[in-house]
């Protein structure tokens, strides 16, 4: 969703959204870039609330998924969904080892060398994200063990204990 509403917005209207425009990002320390994600993904709040409203008007079953999707919004759309007499439900899946993390990026992208930095990122963000959906008591699935991942996002929606 980030590189769509970015496609669509400008430096200008929207800054919230392009925090790593010209930045190189490899010159920055994990702790910044950690920040700008955040900071994107909270700037991303209201398109993503803009499409629950939009589903909230079909009687179509939806997913949304993404990784700048943040519980601050998950749980308000649920809240919206519960006030239009709709059922919106929100998981957030987490890795917060970067050395699996890393494992997964030299998986998928051989040739882009170390990303060890760019895990340590993406691990420091999951950890963030599973700290606010705590907060917003929205359930959080580890994504591992991958075999097992789809009864337990089932148990946690039901809201019964960890599988």
């Amino acid at each position: 969703m980030v590189g769509a509403v970015r496609a669509v917005t400008t430096a200008e209207g929207h800054p919230g959204l392009h925090r790593f425009d010209g930045l190189d990002v490899s010159r920055l320390s994990p702790a910044v870039v950690l920040d700008l994600q955040i900071a994107t993904a909270e700037a991303l709040d209201p398109a993503l609330l803009g499409v629950v409203r939009n589903r909230l008007t079909v009687d179509v079953p939806a997913v949304i998924e993404g990784d700048y999707l943040t519980p601050a919004a998950a749980a308000l759309a649920v809240r919206e969904g519960a006030a239009a007499g709709r059922e919106v439900r929100a998981v957030f899946l987490h890795e917060g080892d970067p050395h699996r993390i890393a494992a997964n990026y030299a998986c998928r992208e051989p040739d882009s060398g170390d990303q060890s930095e760019r895990a340590e990122v993406s691990a420091s963000y999951s950890h963030w994200l599973a700290r606010q959906a705590a907060l917003h008591a929205l359930p959080v699935v580890d994504a591992r063990p991958w075999g097992t991942l789809t009864p337990r996002i089932r148990q946690a929606l039901r809201g019964g204990p960890p599988v």
